[in-house]
């Protein structure tokens, strides 16, 4: 058996994605760090020089709500750079407005991507999260 997960997209727009994610754990977690946002996928920027694609996200804020694991927000690289913990069993909001929102750090070999990692030795059966991501967009060449 394997966990149950979802990824849906509340909104893509040329600003702004928000993005949320669940998970109800049988016990063996999502395994190495999973892709949930991949920045290739969000909708282009449509201007008069044609598409610009998206290579690129700030987190300006996290609402989730952990039960009984933790999850591990990582930047995609060649060896993938830490975001954040969202600690287990615990509801709360991080706002990262003021700051101008939470950067990539470009580690090399970096994608722009966003991969979560729950690991079975932290999850057991019954176990969840649920995290939204609101992300600034950022283009190729701007």
């Amino acid at each position: 058996m394997a966990d149950a997960v979802t990824s849906q997209t509340i909104q893509d727009g040329p600003k702004l994605a928000i993005m949320r994610f669940t998970n109800l754990s049988d016990g063996t977690g999502e395994g190495t760090a999973v892709k949930k946002v991949d920045v290739s996928a969000l909708a282009p920027l449509q201007g008069k020089g044609g598409e610009a694609v998206c290579d690129e996200v700030r987190i300006r804020k996290i609402q989730f709500t952990t039960s009984g694991m933790p999850v591990r927000l990582l930047w995609d690289a060649d060896t993938d750079a830490f975001i954040m913990n969202l600690p287990a069993g615990v509801s709360d909001t991080f706002d990262c407005e003021e700051i101008g929102g939470l950067k990539n750090t470009k580690a090399t070999g970096w994608t722009g991507d966003i991969n979560f990692l729950v690991t079975a030795a932290l999850a057991d059966a019954g176990d969840s999260y649920d995290v939204t991501l609101w992300l600034e967009k950022k283009y190729a060449g701007s």
